[in-house]
């Protein structure tokens, strides 16, 4: 890009949420490709998130549908995400804990649009790491089978914290989490990821048509509306690691 000539370039990242891992480590990482370049990198300016966008709520709860259909009625919905460790989502956000709100926002946003008023589950999964430092919890395994035990008819898992089939996806949900639900005896469905749903796509272009225009509108559903363009000076701090 350098050698190109080019001098600025928006990026789009492909996590809708904010967190240490999802938002600051990406600005570290392009802040450190831009120094590796040299003189004349062009300028990298990140895209906002897009959690509550309709580009990306409306396709997942088309994907939630789907998968309902596949079930006895009364099915549970469970939206997954990647879990972190506590300390880090204490330090999401201007004010901490953002995290776990942005998705629990953006699972509500979905359930009204499938389930008006219905009940929901935001759980866990994918977490790393020495089993010594926390993570979010409960994992959606566990949660599985505190689902079962409860007597719920089926189950729905979201991964609404990813955007596309990774290996996340295809093999925390639909191996492991699939395995569990069967020797469960749950019925068990997974929605679709947002992937190259067309509505997606085209959010992505506006999200890159609003940063280049002030005039083009900032679309958000619900009552977080859209997030921000920069992050605030001490949001999301990379984690203490503490030396054995």
């Amino acid at each position: 890009m350098r050698d190109d000539g080019v001098r600025r370039a928006l990026v789009f990242v492909t996590s809708a949420y904010t967190s240490y891992s999802g938002c600051r480590q990406y600005q570290e990482d392009l802040a450190r490709a831009r120094a590796a370049a040299g003189p004349g990198a062009p300028e990298l300016d990140k895209v906002r998130h897009y959690f509550n966008h309709p580009g990306f709520v409306e396709p997942n709860a088309d994907a939630v549908r789907a998968a309902l259909a596949t079930l006895p009625p009364g099915a549970r919905l469970v939206y997954t995400a990647h879990s972190i460790p506590t300390a880090m989502e204490a330090a999401s956000g201007p004010g901490g804990h953002l995290y776990s709100t942005q998705l629990r926002e953006a699972a509500r946003l979905v359930t009204e649009a499938v389930r008006p008023g219905g009940e929901f589950d935001v759980v866990w999964q994918s977490r790393s790491g020495p089993p010594s430092v926390p993570w979010l919890e409960p994992d959606v395994n566990y949660h599985l089978a505190a689902l079962a035990a409860a007597g719920v008819p089926g189950v729905v898992v979201s991964p609404v914290g990813f955007v596309s089939d990774h290996v996340e996806v295809r093999w925390d949900l639909d191996e492991e989490a699939a395995t569990t639900a069967e020797k469960l005896g749950l019925p068990f469905a997974r929605a679709a990821t947002v992937g190259t749903d067309p509505r997606f796509v085209a959010m992505v272009r506006e999200l890159v048509s609003e940063r280049l225009d002030p005039s083009v509108p900032r679309r958000a559903l619900g009552p977080m509306g859209p997030g921000h363009d920069r992050c605030p000076v001490g949001c999301c701090p990379a984690p203490v690691r503490r030396l054995a």
